[in-house]
């Protein structure tokens, strides 16, 4: 991937995240999480600044983020949609879900949609095994969807 310049209010804002959890190596996963739902990802350029901040090393930073399913170096939709691809949920069609939404949605797993709005990720498990098959958008959490329903959940999302 091509090397970004970060504006100067990006850079401090990071340094203020940092402050916030006194630049301790041990408040990495919660800086992390932190400066991800401000920025909406964490490229290469964040995690160097992070590194620096925080006193530990980029192999480390890098470590963390591509460890947990949750934090991503690729820019999301404004609506993230994830669906879960763990054992309950699979064996219940997450895979017939997954497809439908790539159909509905004209993307590919790890890809957004032209318009910024939707972008679709496969994680393992989101811990609500009884609700299998498990659909994240954002934050909201679905559960027993059925490949039927993904047309009633993106038009929630879709004139926001």
């Amino acid at each position: 991937m091509p090397k970004i310049k970060l504006a100067e209010n990006t850079v401090q804002l990071i340094k203020d995240i940092c402050k916030e959890f006194e630049n301790k190596e041990s408040e990495l996963i919660n800086v992390l999480h932190q400066v991800q739902s401000k920025l909406g990802y964490l490229p290469a350029e964040v995690q160097e600044v992070i590194a620096k901040e925080l006193k530990t090393s980029v192999a480390k930073v890098y470590g963390v983020v591509t460890f947990y399913s949750f934090f991503t170096m690729i820019p999301q939709g404004e609506n993230p949609i994830s669906i879960c691809m763990g054992t309950a949920c699979y064996v219940r069609g997450s895979e017939q879900v997954l497809n439908e939404f790539k159909r509905q949605l004209k993307v590919e797993v790890g890809e957004s949609t032209e318009d910024g709005k939707f972008s679709i990720n496969c994680l393992r498990c989101v811990g609500a095994c009884g609700l299998a098959p498990v659909v994240t958008v954002g934050e909201k959490v679905y559960g027993r969807v059925a490949p039927t329903d993904v047309k009633k959940i993106i038009a929630e999302y879709r004139n926001h």
